[in-house]
């Protein structure tokens, strides 16, 4: 049976690691996750655990899950050899949240008889049946916990693109993705854009932005970025970093502070909002459905 919560299966990890290495472990570095995904599945499971991580060449895939053909089984996970650091790591984690929450259907579902064959679409958003939003939410849980993170980064503090740099490489993940877990739990009003071109992929509001109307509806609607925006503009890559205040109008009808990250390595740019004061206490959820959320179109630090 699936695991009703996959943030207390990766919850229930950390504070076993936190056990072992301390509460100051991510002092030390990130979770060694392919380690971790042999020893954790020998303890749980010591019959039928993963006893290898390797990378393969995986054409259409970023991850994968495999089970050996007797049983009791044993696992491998595999990820494409083209990951960089980050998305290797996020994508072992993804594949260990499969093992813990799911690997059941291999022999129950006919639809997994060779196992877990996960897209970029899948391992980056989520994408597809329930259980690889499971996985991801677990991943995200297992290499980024919400205890360690909020001592970093108060839920009531803004929290820039260099903050949220450090935070990456805290955690040895996208910048992407620890802005992504950052305004999961912030109680600041912020949004993050991640734009090609002129053109938003997707846009991410913290709940208090969302309360007050600061959303892009990406999912359904082409949005052209303003032409003041930093991802447009031709300032440098440190004053894109440091960030400007924009006026009333330029994206919302408030002032804004923007800031943006550009890098050569990859076609995308990652701008972050901040906006001032408070979200009002309610707003209908309806409004809100459109927001849509990807992960790791960028690197370990962009």
């Amino acid at each position: 049976m699936t695991i009703k919560s996959p943030r207390s299966a990766a919850n229930n990890i950390s504070l076993v690691l936190n056990t072992v290495l301390g509460n100051d472990r991510f002092d030390r570095g990130p979770v060694n996750v392919g380690e971790l995904a042999l020893e954790y599945t020998r303890q749980i499971s010591p019959h039928s655990h993963i006893e290898q991580v390797v990378a393969r060449d995986l054409p259409g895939c970023e991850g994968a899950l495999v089970p050996g053909d007797t049983k009791p089984r044993r696992w491998a996970i595999m990820h494409d050899r083209k990951q960089n650091a980050g998305r290797r790591a996020y994508t072992i984690a993804h594949e260990l949240g499969h093992f813990v929450l799911h690997r059941q259907l291999v022999d129950e579902d006919p639809d997994f008889d060779g196992g877990f064959h996960c897209t970029k679409e899948a391992v980056e958003h989520g994408a597809g049946r329930d259980i690889e939003k499971e996985a991801n939410e677990f991943a995200a849980n297992l290499l980024m916990p919400l205890d360690d993170y909020r001592r970093r980064i108060p839920s009531d503090q803004l929290a820039g693109l260099d903050r949220l740099g450090d935070a990456s490489d805290r955690y040895g993940v996208s910048l992407t993705a620890a802005t992504l877990r950052w305004l999961e739990y912030t109680t600041t009003r912020a949004m993050a854009i991640a734009s090609v071109d002129g053109f938003a992929l997707w846009a991410k509001s913290s709940e208090a932005a969302l309360k007050s109307g600061r959303f892009l509806r990406t999912k359904s609607d082409l949005f052209e970025l303003p032409a003041a925006s930093l991802a447009i503009s031709k300032l440098s890559r440190d004053e894109s970093l440091e960030g400007i205040q924009q006026k009333a109008g330029v994206w919302f009808p408030e002032p804004a502070f923007e800031m943006s990250m550009r890098t050569d390595r990859y076609d995308f740019e990652l701008t972050l909002l901040h906006f001032e004061g408070k979200a009002p206490a309610y707003q209908d959820e309806d409004d809100f459905q459109d927001s849509y959320t990807q992960f790791f179109r960028l690197g370990t630090r962009a």
